[in-house]
C-alpha cells in the first residue's frame, strides 16, 4: 500500500458518484464503487491488491463507518415507526418464515448447506437503501408508515443474526460475543442519554462549533473504534459494532453537525475504499468455472423479492412490499465475513453480491410508482385530517367553550426541531 495506490482508490472511487449522475438511472453510488473494484481487482486487471493488511485495515473502517451510518439511519424517534410498529413486526415476521422456507430449500438445492445464512439474506431489508429511495417524498401516507418499522426490525434483526448463522460451528461463541457488543452499545446510549439529559452534550456541540473543534466527531470515532476493537477480541463482525452504535445515536437523535461531518468523512474516503476494496477481492471469474454460482445470486436476489413481495396478502401495495426486499449491507457482510472466516463454497461470495445487486436494480425500477403511492397515501391523510378539523369547527360553533385549545394542543404535539 502506497499514496500513489491511495490516490487511485480515491480517483477510481469518484466512478460511483458519476454513474448516479444520468437523470433516471437511480443507480446507488455504490454500485459504481464495486464496478470498479471488480475491473481493477482479482476479476479484471489485479491492479488493486484487496490482500495487501493496510489496504484491508482501511476496508475495515470503512466497513464501521458504512454500518454505523447504516444504523443512523434507522428511523428510531420517528413517531411513525410507533404508529405502523404492530403490522410492520407481523409483516417482518411472515416475510422471516418465508426466507426461512425459501432458504433452507435453495441450501439443498445448491448442495452448500447454507440454507439459514440465505434465509438472513433472503429477510434482510436495508434502511440505509430504503431511506434515501424516499428521500424527498412524504412519509405520512399509510402504506410508508407501515413501511418504516418493517424494515427497521428487519435491518436489525439480520445484522444481529448474521455473525450466528455464517458459522454455526462457533455459534456459541458468535452469541456470547454479539451480546457483549449490544450491551455495550446500551451502555453507550446511557452515557449519550446522560450527556442529552444534563446538557453537556450541548455545551460540548456550542464549544466544538464555535472553536471548530468537532469533539462530537472525534467522541464518535473513538466510540465506533472501541466498539470494534471489543467486538475483533470477541471474534464478531465489526458490521454489529458499527450498526448498534449507529442505533444509539438514532436513538437520541444524531445532531446535524455531526450527521454532516460523519457523511463527509464516510462518503469521502473511507465508504469507497470499502466498496473498491470488496469489488478487488471477488473473483467473478469464478461464476464462469461454477456457473451454479450464476443462479444462486440470482435465485437469492428473485427470492428476496418474492418472499417481501408476498405481503400484498395483508394489503400491502406490491411496490412498497417489493421495496423492502432492498438489500446491500447483509449481503456485503456475508460476503466479507465469509471469505474472511473461509467458509464460503467458490463462488458464493459474488453470488451474495450478485443478489444484492438484483434488489438494487429493483429499487431504481420501484422509484416511480412508490413515490405515486407515497404522493396518493399523503394527500389521503391530509384530507382525512382537514374532514376532522371541519368536524371540530362545526362542533364548536354550535356551542363549545372551549376556543384556541385545539391549536395549543397541535403546537405542543409538534415534534422537536431536528439539531
Amino acid at each position: 500500500m502506497s499514496f500513489a495506490v491511495l490516490a487511485l482508490l480515491c480517483l477510481v472511487a469518484l466512478a460511483g458518484p458519476v454513474l448516479s449522475l444520468p437523470r433516471g438511472s437511480h443507480l446507488p453510488v455504490v454500485v459504481g464503487e464495486l464496478a470498479v473494484g471488480l475491473v481493477l481487482g482479482a476479476t479484471g486487471l489485479r491492479v488493486l491488491p484487496a490482500s495487501d493488511p493496510t489496504f484491508s485495515f482501511l476496508a475495515d473502517i470503512g466497513f464501521g463507518l458504512v454500518m454505523f451510518v447504516a444504523g443512523s439511519h434507522v428511523p428510531v424517534r420517528d413517531p411513525a415507526l410507533r404508529t405502523g410498529l404492530q403490522i410492520g413486526l407481523l409483516r417482518a415476521l411472515f416475510v422471516g418464515a418465508l426466507a426461512a422456507l425459501l432458504g433452507a430449500g435453495l441450501g439443498m438445492l445448491f448442495g452448500t448447506g447454507h440454507g439459514a445464512l440465505y434465509a438472513v439474506v433472503l429477510a434482510s431489508s436495508s434502511a440505509a437503501m430504503v431511506m434515501p429511495a424516499l428521500n424527498g417524498l412524504p412519509l405520512d401516507g399509510r402504506a410508508i408508515v407501515q413501511l418504516l418499522p418493517q424494515v427497521a426490525l428487519a435491518d436489525a434483526a439480520s445484522i444481529v443474526l448474521l455473525p450466528l448463522v455464517i458459522d454455526p460451528a462457533h455459534v456459541m461463541r458468535a452469541g456470547i460475543g454479539a451480546v457483549a457488543v449490544l450491551a455495550a452499545a446500551a451502555l453507550v446510549l446511557l452515557f449519550l442519554r446522560w450527556l442529552e439529559r444534563t446538557g453537556r452534550r450541548k455545551a460540548i456541540h456550542d464549544l466544538s462549533q464555535d472553536h471548530s473543534l468537532a469533539i462530537e466527531l472525534r467522541l464518535a470515532l473513538t466510540l465506533l473504534f472501541a466498539l470494534a476493537a471489543l467486538a475483533a477480541t470477541l471474534h464478531v463482525s465489526i458490521m454489529l459494532a458499527g450498526f448498534a452504535l449507529g442505533l444509539a445515536y438514532a436513538a437520541i437523535g444524531e445532531p446535524r453537525r455531526l450527521s454532516h461531518q460523519i457523511f463527509a468523512v464516510t462518503e469521502g474516503l473511507f465508504s469507497p475504499i470499502f466498496f473498491v476494496w470488496l469489488g478487488a477481492s471477488l473473483d467473478l471469474r469464478q461464476l464462469g468455472s461454477h456457473p451454479a454460482a450464476i443462479g444462486l445470486g440470482l435465485a437469492l436476489g428473485l427470492g428476496a423479492l418474492v418472499v417481501h413481495g408476498a405481503m400484498v396478502v395483508t394489503r400491502q401495495p406490491l411496490p412498497v412490499a417489493a421495496l423492502t426486499a432492498a438489500q446491500m449491507g447483509v449481503p456485503v457482510a456475508a460476503a466479507t465475513l465469509g471469505t474472511n472466516l473461509g467458509v464460503l463454497s467458490p463462488g458464493e461470495d459474488s453470488a451474495l453480491l450478485l443478489s444484492a445487486l438484483v434488489t438494487v436494480v429493483a429499487v431504481g425500477l420501484l422509484s416511480g410508482p412508490v413515490g405515486r403511492i407515497a404522493t396518493a397515501g399523503a394527500e389521503q391523510a391530509a384530507g382525512t385530517k382537514g374532514d376532522a378539523t371541519k368536524g371540530d369547527a362545526t362542533r364548536g360553533d354550535t356551542g363549545s367553550d372551549d376556543t384556541g385549545g385545539g391549536d395549543t394542543k397541535d403546537e405542543g404535539s409538534a415534534p422537536p426541531a431536528s439539531r
